[in-house]
């Protein structure tokens, strides 16, 4: 799951993933959810490091190591690079789309993951969940998609810490009762 960075990290990777396609690298990054990539994550190279953009494209960089195969995010955290994910057998996906879309399609038909990938042919920015591929994001609309899958729980009842925290910061988020008193309290205190 997702814990208190989460806007950055979303951030840093937008940031990498727009940057690597306008130069056409190619990358494959799955980011794990409730689904455990512990196999996914063996077949490469574990690296537990802080999540940031230069560091997501080093990793992709052509001619190095660790730039072929799909990187892992566990925990907020860039958790291993250079594994190898099992694709898609399906028989409809479009000629154009090569190995690591059929990778990103296959990882998700059987995990809840959430993967992005970056063509280096076309630097097409394609995002995938459920077995579902959606091509062709730029930089906003891939912040938005991003944030929508990792950033909120639809189907939880309850809102999750990073919700709650993302209505808080919203003006027209109406705050009820005790909260808003007290929340206002605080920020007289803070404005005197």
């Amino acid at each position: 799951g997702f814990s208190q960075e989460d806007s950055t990290i979303v951030s840093e990777l937008q940031l990498a993933i727009t940057d690597l396609a306008k130069r056409r690298v190619g990358a494959l990054i799955v980011i794990e959810q409730k689904t455990a990539l512990g196999d996914i994550a063996a077949t490469g190279t574990r690296i537990d490091g802080v999540i940031s953009a230069p560091l997501v494209e080093n990793i992709f960089e052509p001619n190095t190591p660790l730039h072929d195969g799909a990187m892992i995010i566990r925990d907020s955290r860039l958790y291993a690079a250079g594994c190898i994910l099992p694709l898609t057998q399906r028989e409809d996906i479009s000629s154009q789309l090569g190995t690591r879309h059929r990778a990103a399609i296959g990882m998700t038909e059987n995990s809840d993951a959430v993967v992005l990938v970056v063509s280096e042919e076309t630097g097409n920015i394609s995002i995938v969940s459920n077995g579902q591929i959606e091509r062709n994001f730029n930089a906003i609309s891939a912040r938005a998609k991003l944030g929508k899958l990792l950033l909120s729980d639809t189907e939880a009842e309850t809102d999750s810490p990073v919700l709650a925290r993302l209505k808080s910061m919203n003006p027209f988020g109406k705050v009820k009762g005790k909260e808003a008193k007290e929340a206002n309290e605080s920020e007289n205190k803070n404005s005197r």
